[in-house]
């Protein structure tokens, strides 16, 4: 048994769907336009749930709180980062302005299933696997989750 422990990176991701078209925002990855759903990495002080929509606020300037969850995700990047993803789904009733407030968001777009499926610039391929899970019937609920005696007062 090795003595290091396993620390993966554990990050929160939001398919936002409304009329059809799903939410992505636009980094620059080492000078390229690069696509990924509103995602990001879990804080120490946040539930996966406040982790999720404070990245979606951050990331696009849309308060909205997750619905469903869709995925958890263990994924070993190329350069051998550990990642843990836990994927929700947010539905809106229309298509709504967006705002980044996260310095590293070039832009958001409402884009079709068909575009970001065949989009080159994906960020890793969980945004591709994120959205054809998003389009299978099955959606878990978020209580499945729970977040047991996780305040702030805990952490301090």
């Amino acid at each position: 048994m090795s003595d290091s422990q396993f620390k993966p990176h554990v990050t929160l991701a939001c398919v936002v769907q409304a009329e059809n078209k799903f939410l992505m925002v636009e980094e620059l990855i080492n000078g390229s336009p690069t696509l990924n759903q509103p995602a990001g990495h879990l804080e120490a002080d946040e539930t996966l749930f406040e982790g999720a929509q404070r990245e979606l606020w951050e990331e696009t300037g849309i308060q909205a709180a997750p619905q469903s969850l869709l995925q958890i995700y263990q994924w070993i990047a190329r350069d051998g980062t550990p990642f843990i993803r836990f994927t929700f789904a947010i539905d809106l009733p229309e298509m709504l302005a967006t705002h980044p407030h996260d310095s590293d968001i070039e832009c958001c777009h409402w884009l079709s299933a068909e575009e970001i499926l065949n989009a080159a610039n994906l960020r890793s391929p969980l945004v591709r696997e994120s959205l054809l899970r998003y389009q299978q019937p099955e959606r878990y609920p978020l209580s499945i989750i729970e977040s047991y005696n996780w305040t702030k007062k805990r952490l301090s």
